[in-house]
C-alpha cells in the first residue's frame, strides 16, 4: 500500500475556495453587493446578482490557476476594449461645526510658509474668512488673500487668478467659498505648478488637449461655504470658455484638494436662493452618478492607469455615496430652503453635498450637466433672484435641474429599476409601476419636487429660451464628451446624437 501524499492547494486555488465560501455563507447585505440592477439590465435578485458577481471572479481566478489566459488581457482593438477596473479617489474630509479654527494648524503641519488664500468679494466679508485669518495669524502662517474670484468663472478670470498666484509664489493654497472659489483655486494650483504649459493643454478634450496631470501639485485645503458642488472632494474644476460660449474645465484625480474642511457653521450665511440652487446641484450629482453607465461598459480601456478618467461610470462604491446623498437631499433640501435656522437641515445638506461629491467625483455625471453648460453659457438675459451679481446669471444648480425631468424620462429605459429606486426616494409608491413607466414616474416626481421647492423655472422657456435657441444649445452640448460618454441611451453616431439632444431640449422647454 503506497504512502498517502497530501497536496497543498496553490494560492489561486485557495483564493477560489475563499470566494466560494463567501458566496454561500455570507449574505450579500452590504450596499456594495446588494444594489439591484447594478449592471443596468433587468436581472435576478440582489442575492443572486451578488453570487453571480462572485462566481464570475472565482471562475476567472480558477481559469488563471489552470494556466488559462485572463480574459481582460486578451489583445483586441484597443478603442473597443471595455474597462475592467474602477478607482476611488477623494480628498481627506474633516466634518464638524467649528472645524474652521483648525486650518491654521493644518497648514503649519503641512509645512506651509506662504499660503495663497482664495475667496470671492462676498465671502471675504463673512465670518468664515474672519475665522480663517484668525486661525492663520494664531499659528504664525504667512498668507495673502486673493479675493477676485468670479461667480461662475470665465477662462479670462481664471487666467488673471493664475498670474496673481505665480507672482506670489505660494507653497500651499487655501480655498474658502463655493464651487467657483474651489475650482479657481484648483486651477491656480495646477498652472502654478506647470508654468510652461499653455492654458488649453489641460482643458478637457475636444475643446482642449486633455493632458493628464502627472506632477504632484502643492497642498490645497478646500473649505466650502455652500452646500452644493462637492468640489472639496473632487479633481474637477469648471469654467466658461468665453470664446466658445461653452462651459468646460479640467478633470483629473490629481487635481483634488489635499483636505476638505466642511464646517456647517460656514453655510449659515447662504441666501435662500443660493441654498436652493446649490442643493439642486447635489440632487443632480446624485441622480446622474446613480444612473450613469456602469464602469465596465465604458470604452476605451486606458492604456496606462494615469489615463483612467476621473469620471468612470457607476460602480459599487460610488453607488453607496450617490444613493445616500439623494435620500438626504430629498429629505433636507426643502427644510434648509424654508428655514435658515434649521441647523440640522443645513448640516445634513453639507454632508449630502460631500457624499455626492465622492459619488459623482468617481462615477461622473451625464446629460443634466452636459446640457447645463450651454444653458448657462448662452443665457439670453435671465437673472436669477437672490444672487448679488451685476450681470445676467443662471446659477449652475438651476441650469442643471431645469432639464432633469426630460433627461430621466430619456435615460430610464437603460435601467428602469434604478430609476424606480430613485422615484421611491421621492416618496412614490412604485410597487405596482410597470418598468416601461419608470421614466415618466421619476420625471413627474422631479417636477413636483422642483415646484414645491419654489422659485424654480418650470422649463427652459422660463429662462428666456425658445425653439430658435435649440440648435445652438445642441452644438454647445456636443463638445461635452467627458460627460456625454456616460449618458445611457445616447447614440455614438454624431447625427443621431444631435437628433436625440434636439428632442431632449424640446422636451425641456416646459416641465
Amino acid at each position: 500500500m503506497g504512502t498517502a501524499i497530501r497536496v497543498l492547494p496553490s494560492r489561486a486555488a485557495r483564493a477560489v475556495n475563499l470566494l466560494r465560501t463567501v458566496q454561500y455563507t455570507h449574505p450579500p447585505s452590504c450596499p456594495c453587493h446588494a444594489n439591484p440592477g447594478h449592471h443596468h439590465h433587468a436581472g435576478p435578485s440582489a442575492s443572486a446578482a451578488a453570487a453571480t458577481t462572485v462566481s464570475r471572479f472565482a471562475d476567472r481566478a480558477s481559469s488563471a490557476a489552470r494556466g488559462g489566459r485572463r480574459g481582460y488581457a486578451t489583445p483586441r482593438d484597443a478603442a473597443q476594449q471595455k474597462e475592467y477596473a474602477f478607482e476611488m479617489a477623494a480628498s481627506s474630509i474633516r466634518f464638524g461645526p467649528g472645524v474652521t479654527r483648525e486650518v491654521g494648524m493644518d497648514l503649519r503641519n503641512m509645512g506651509a510658509k506662504r499660503v495663497c488664500v482664495v475667496t470671492d468679494p462676498t465671502v471675504d466679508r463673512l465670518e468664515a474668512m474672519r475665522q480663517v485669518r484668525e486661525a492663520l495669524d494664531g499659528e504664525g502662517v504667512e498668507y495673502r488673500v486673493y479675493s477676485g474670484v468670479r461667480v461662475e468663472p470665465k477662462d479670462y478670470s481664471v487666467k488673471e487668478a493664475v498670474e496673481w498666484a505665480r507672482g506670489y509664489a505660494p507653497d500651499a493654497f487655501l480655498a474658502v467659498g463655493g464651487g467657483s472659489v474651489m475650482d479657481t483655486a484648483k486651477l491656480m494650483n495646477l498652472y502654478t505648478c506647470y508654468p510652461e504649459a499653455d492654458f488649453m493643454d489641460f482643458v478637457n478634450a475636444p475643446l482642449g488637449k486633455g493632458r493628464p496631470v502627472d506632477r504632484k501639485l502643492l497642498p490645497l485645503v478646500a473649505m466650502p461655504t455652500t452646500a452644493g458642488t462637492g468640489s472639496e472632494t473632487t479633481g474637477t474644476a469648471i469654467f466658461d470658455l468665453a470664446s466658445r460660449r461653452a462651459k468646460t474645465g479640467v478633470a483629473h484625480r490629481n487635481l483634488k484638494p489635499t483636505l476638505g474642511i466642511c464646517d456647517p457653521l460656514n453655510t449659515r450665511t447662504m441666501p435662500a436662493a443660493v441654498r436652493a440652487s446649490s442643493g439642486l446641484d447635489v440632487l443632480c450629482h446624485a441622480l446622474e452618478s446613480w444612473t450613469a453607465i456602469p464602469f465596465n461598459e465604458r470604452t476605451p480601456r486606458p492604456a496606462n492607469p494615469i489615463l483612467r478618467p476621473a469620471y468612470q461610470g457607476a460602480n459599487p462604491i460610488s453607488d453607496i455615496f450617490s444613493l445616500n446623498a439623494l435620500r438626504q437631499t430629498v429629505k433636507y433640501l426643502p427644510r434648509s430652503v424654508r428655514d435658515p435656522d434649521d441647523m440640522e437641515a443645513q448640516t445634513e445638506m453639507l454632508l449630502a453635498s460631500t457624499l455626492a461629491g465622492v459619488g459623482f467625483g468617481n462615477a461622473g455625471v451625464h446629460l443634466c450637466h452636459g446640457m447645463s453648460y450651454p444653458i448657462s453659457g448662452q443665457n439670453p438675459g435671465y437673472r436669477h433672484a437672490g444672487y448679488e451679481v451685476d450681470a445676467p446669471l443662471i446659477p449652475h444648480g438651476v441650469s442643471v435641474a431645469v432639464s432633469a425631468p426630460a433627461v430621466f424620462r430619456f435615460t430610464a429605459p437603460s435601467n428602469p429599476e434604478r430609476h424606480l429606486a430613485a422615484a421611491e426616494v421621492f416618496g412614490v409608491d412604485v410597487s405596482n409601476v410597470k418598468r416601461e413607466s419608470a421614466g415618466e414616474v421619476l420625471a413627474d416626481a422631479l417636477t413636483r419636487f422642483l415646484a414645491d421647492l419654489g422659485d424654480q423655472p418650470a422649463g427652459l422657456r422660463h429662462l428666456g429660451f425658445t425653439r430658435d435657441h435649440i440648435d445652438d444649445l445642441v452644438e454647445g452640448t456636443i463638445p461635452q464628451a467627458r460627460v456625454l460618454s456616460l449618458a445611457p441611451g445616447l447614440a455614438k453616431e454624431l447625427e443621431q446624437e444631435r437628433d436625440q439632444l434636439r428632442r431632449l431640449f424640446e422636451d425641456a422647454l416646459e416641465h
